[in-house]
């Protein structure tokens, strides 16, 4: 005969598998903070190395090769961390004998989206108006309020994530010249703590 405490357990797991998306695979966030210190390091060659200290504020304006090569190199890095993030996430699911897509999947999808979308278009903007500087920042308070949007429907680990991106956004702000630094370490150092976090707790 099952203890009261079991039954409860098991309904509380039962109401989480409904309401929440569980499927997110710790792996998928170490590989992509890898992706964005890759990334971070090419973009550290092409722009500071060897005559340009940190610290300094870029200019890029009439320099159309280095910044296609940085908007190439991140939109790479966006679909190798979404794609891995899907396929690990999806047999992770399989594994647990889970379904993928449910509406607690698709209510998870939509709160990360729309937050990204905005400040995706948001930062083209400022890249069109040659407002260069605001976008590392930018990126990160978006990134930041999308992790904290999605937190509801998905393991609440990823708000703390999402509040570590919103304050390292806000220093970028006010240290531009340092905002290479400060997003390598959020979309990669942060990336990586927190996803080997996540394995070591959920995924083993």
């Amino acid at each position: 005969m099952r203890k009261p405490e079991q039954e409860l357990a098991e309904i509380k797991s039962m109401m989480e598998r409904s309401t929440r998306f569980l499927s997110l695979s710790g792996l998928s966030g170490i590989l992509a903070g890898t992706y964005a210190l890759i990334a971070a390091g090419l973009a550290y060659a092409w722009v500071y190395y060897p005559n340009v200290p940190f610290g300094t504020n870029i200019e890029l304006i009439g320099q159309e090769n280095i910044l296609g090569k940085l908007l190439v190199t991140a939109a790479v890095v966006l679909l190798f961390s979404i794609g891995t993030a899907w396929l690990m996430s999806q047999s992770k699911s399989k594994k647990k004998a889970q379904k993928f897509w449910t509406p607690a999947s698709k209510r998870f999808i939509q709160a990360l989206l729309v937050p990204l979308v905005v400040g995706g278009i948001f930062c083209l903007a400022l890249m069109s108006r040659g407002y260069l500087v605001i976008v590392a920042p930018a990126t990160l308070i978006f990134y930041g309020l999308a992790l904290i949007n999605a937190s509801t429907f998905t393991l609440t680990d990823i708000k703390y994530l999402g509040y570590c991106q919103l304050v390292l956004g806000i220093i970028s702000a006010f240290f531009p010249g340092y905002g290479l630094l400060l997003w390598a370490m959020g979309f990669g150092v942060l990336h990586i703590i927190y996803g080997a976090m996540m394995y070591y707790k959920y995924d083993r």
